[in-house]
């Protein structure tokens, strides 16, 4: 609880700040911060069961988009921690947690062809350390066709060299199909959305997260698996919920969802050790975002 309290106490000062900023007209940018409770659920690998832990996942995200000639720089950082309430001697790690620098480009290649690539150099452990064995970087690269003003086509690839599979393609469509309503189908949260009002959106939809991260050099050993000294540990879920998007101002959004994690995983695939979600879970979300 204190951990989380202090992640709070630091997302209010940001945000008092970011009037200040977006007044200024010096600095453009943008930013959020989301929280996840995820209720009690298991876990098992064959008869191996870890049961009745439950979860906290912690984001936040701020990146300027400064303009130069070939279009709108993405410069920031990003954070990230997985909190999880394992019990007793659970082969699993009780936090994940990442810190890593956003180094990205948005250019336009046509009038219809926009182009991101951004990279996501950083830290991803079971606690921070300053071992280079913990750095990885990320990047993703991706395309929009713009059709017309109601109809857009993503597509992309994302690339970690500590995945399983190094390389996954992406992508989708947004297509304003009625006045109000919109298919958001794009990769990793596809939703259906209908448009209250202009500051009111209503969704269903889901959240598709897969992170890749180092447990410590002595987690094997300390659990009894020494093949799981300094092992790369794939961590996925996905989350199907519902949820309300209310944009108070530019610079303020709020956004409230709640639903069901029907899937969850922890695979040390190198070591051929995976726990696979035995129970799922109900969730809730609450998250603070906007443009400056």
């Amino acid at each position: 609880m204190p951990a989380i309290f202090g992640r709070w106490i630091a997302f209010v000062i940001c945000l008092v700040a970011i009037p200040g900023l977006f007044a200024s007209d010096i600095w453009t940018g943008e930013y959020s911060f989301n929280e996840t409770y995820v209720g009690n659920a298991t876990v098992s690998h064959g008869q191996k069961r870890v049961v009745d832990f439950d979860e906290s996942d912690t984001e936040i995200r701020f990146v300027l988009t400064p303009r130069i000639p070939l279009g709108v720089l993405r410069l920031g950082v990003e954070y990230e921690q997985f909190s999880f309430g394992f019990e007793g001697s659970a082969l699993l790690p009780n936090t994940l947690q990442s810190v890593a620098a956003v180094i990205g480009l948005d250019t336009q290649i046509k009038n219809s062809i926009l182009l991101r690539v951004e990279a996501m150099p950083g830290v991803y452990s079971e606690a921070f350390r300053t071992g280079s064995n913990d750095f990885n970087m990320p990047f993703v690269i991706g395309g929009t066709y713009i059709v017309n003003p109601d109809l857009q086509i993503a597509i992309g690839i994302g690339v970690d060299i500590d995945r399983k599979y190094p390389v996954l393609p992406g992508g989708g469509i947004r297509w304003k199909f009625q006045p109000h309503w919109v298919l958001n189908a794009i990769l990793p949260q596809p939703r259906l959305e209908y448009e209250v009002s202009k500051t009111v959106t209503l969704y269903v939809g889901a959240n598709l997260k897969e992170t890749n991260f180092r447990v410590s050099d002595t987690f094997g050993t300390d659990h009894g698996k020494p093949q799981l000294n300094h092992a790369v540990l794939t961590y996925s879920e996905v989350r199907t919920g519902t949820g309300l998007d209310w944009k108070i101002n530019n610079w303020l959004s709020v956004n409230a969802e709640a639903g069901y994690q029907p899937y969850r995983t922890f695979d040390f695939y190198r070591a051929n050790f995976e726990f696979d979600q035995d129970s799922s879970a109900p969730y809730g979300m609450i998250s603070f975002h906007g443009v400056f």
